[in-house]
């Protein structure tokens, strides 16, 4: 498993890309509710995921990471799926943060 310092950088990156995704979908307008709700959820979720990412139990982040992954994904199916009310900033914020998500997954596996 990654060390805690690798995991802890990884994951401000990850934490990064979603708040840059919240803070566009709040601004943009017309944003599929669906969407919306994805980005506030994984948004929400990587705040928490914090705390139990500084824990020393290696099943307990592998688990919080797929659980943001999981988000991440139905966030990116949202975006896909959307017509074209995502603007290219949001979309790339939202492929951002989802390609981080399972990058990191991968590698926690």
């Amino acid at each position: 498993m990654m060390r805690s310092n690798e995991i802890q950088q990884r994951f401000s990156q990850i934490e990064s890309a979603i708040h840059q995704a919240a803070q566009r979908c709040q601004s943009a307008q017309a944003i599929p509710m669906d969407l919306k709700d994805c980005i506030q959820q994984l948004d929400q979720r990587a705040t928490q995921a914090r705390s139990t990412l500084q824990s020393q139990d290696e099943n307990q982040i592998r688990q919080c990471v797929d659980d943001l992954e999981q988000l991440g994904d139905r966030a990116k199916d949202a975006c896909e799926h959307s017509s074209s009310n995502v603007d290219g900033e949001l979309r790339n914020a939202i492929m951002q943060a989802h390609r981080e998500l399972s990058d990191l997954k991968h590698q926690l596996h």
